[in-house]
């Protein structure tokens, strides 16, 4: 039996006798009985199994080591300590698995993030990332239905491609070619001999792919997994990460904030629900405002103020900026701090100067700035950027110009434009960055299960 079937109907199970498999994760030992802390993780709560010295074989019970994987059949009932509610009276423990002395993991004393990520193998087995990972799965499956059940195509772009999205600077480079013998000409690396026959990159969004599905599905989503060369070592970067990238048709910018706070809102009530122990351990452990903070999203109304007029509320405020607050620049973390909490709560921004956002964002009538939107949330700061798609042919050549995009790779997207075109955008919302606001873990690297940072490539 898995304890989260066990725990569903509890009641049910109430003086039988049931067998359980998985591992100890603390034993303290009386002279003539025992207790094991018992988890077998297809839930966060753990049960408690008593054992005495009627076992037949309690010394060698008493000697499983922490981590031990066993085998426990014993009878169901009511705990009569404090602490937890039900447990198990053991008649047999059996070892399945057993824990050499020099186990990384210990029951005395909190191991630090910093140490556990030096073993991201074995991080999964403290309370702390099961509380994460299980977060993790259901939010990506909260994701999953919002968009489902809005009637949205989930579209599975590709990896590899040769569509220049972000910035060739910014994308990592596939190739076949022997690095010690490149094949040169005039000067150059002759990619005609590489496998695809040309430069090939991994994908660093699938924004352009999923386009061309959401002018004929109307509504479109990519989930998947995204990387960037960007040789950043800060608390929110890394270069492999997941995405969350939905393209609408027939939606103008302010359709899409409507979209993003919907479906934010569903997302973290979703996880409220669902993970109410993990939530709560979080907010005892890791941060005592998180609950707090995740029920007021869901309450909150979400301001829409433009760059300008956050750059004017900024200016306004009685404060000594580090960086000092621009209209012709991006705003810095100070600057999103101070909005969200000057609003009280999550706040658009939008309209940006096009000097500072993509090639492929609408150009708006006064010629300077782009219909583009960022999301800022109290505690995260960014949470999702997004933008309404520029839809003039012309005006999308003379900005891939002006910014240095090579057309020529990505003739098929221009061609959108020709083909039945219609207004259209769209957000993208990096899943670690979410993570981190649902679970207060303020470090991206503990958000996933392998990090990948500059220098590191573990496992």
């Amino acid at each position: 039996m898995y304890l989260n079937e066990l725990y569903k109907e509890p009641k049910k199970y109430l003086g039988k006798e049931i067998t359980i498999k998985g591992w100890i994760r603390s034993q303290r030992k009386q002279k003539d009985f025992g207790f094991i802390d018992f988890s077998d993780g297809t839930c966060f709560k753990h049960i408690q199994v008593i054992y005495d010295n009627t076992l037949s074989n309690y010394n060698e019970v008493d000697s499983f080591r922490f981590g031990s994987a066993i085998e426990v059949e014993g009878l169901f009932i009511e705990s009569q300590g404090q602490g937890q509610d039900y447990e198990l009276k053991a008649n047999t423990i059996k070892l399945l698995g057993d824990v050499t002395e020099d186990y990384p993991l210990q029951p005395k004393g909190r191991p630090t993030r910093e140490f556990l990520r030096d073993i991201a193998y074995l991080r999964p087995r403290t309370n702390l990332f099961q509380a994460v990972f299980r977060i993790r799965s259901i939010a990506a499956h909260a994701i999953h239905t919002y968009f489902q059940d809005n009637g949205y195509i989930y579209v599975h772009t590709p990896l590899l491609t040769t569509a220049d999205c972000e910035g060739s600077d910014q994308m990592f480079k596939v190739t076949t070619l022997d690095m010690d013998n490149l094949p040169i000409e005039d000067g150059k690396c002759n990619y005609k001999e590489d496998l695809f026959g040309k430069k090939t990159y991994i994908t660093g969004s699938g924004q352009l792919h999923g386009e061309t599905f959401a002018m004929a599905f109307n509504k479109i989503y990519t989930f998947g997994p995204t990387f960037r060369t960007e040789k950043s070592n800060t608390k929110t970067h890394a270069n492999e990460f997941w995405m969350i990238e939905p393209e609408i048709a027939f939606c103008d910018i302010n359709d899409l904030m409507n979209i993003e706070e919907d479906m934010l809102k569903f997302i973290v009530k979703y996880v409220l629900d669902k993970c109410p122990d993990e939530i709560n351990f979080l907010n005892n452990f890791v941060d005592n405002t998180l609950k707090e903070k995740l029920e007021k999203l869901v309450s909150s109304k979400f301001n829409r103020v433009t760059h300008k007029e956050a750059i004017d509320i900024l200016n306004n405020a009685n404060i000594k900026w580090e960086f000092t607050p621009s209209y012709e620049e991006d705003i810095a973390k100070e600057h999103e701090k101070y909005l969200t909490e000057y609003f009280n709560g999550p706040v658009f921004v939008y309209n940006w100067p096009k000097d500072i956002k993509a090639w492929y964002m609408k150009l708006n009538e006064d010629g300077k700035t782009v219909a583009a939107v960022d999301l800022e949330v109290p505690g995260a700061g960014e949470l999702m950027g997004g933008s309404q798609r520029e839809t003039d042919i012309e005006l999308l050549r003379n900005r891939c110009k002006e910014l240095g995009v090579d057309t020529e790779p990505i003739e098929w997207f221009l061609n959108l434009r020709r083909f039945g075109g219609c207004y259209h955008s769209g957000f993208g919302m990096g899943f670690e960055r979410l993570l981190i606001y649902l679970t207060g873990i303020d470090n991206i690297r503990d958000v996933i299960p392998f990090p990948r940072t500059p220098g590191s490539c573990e496992y």
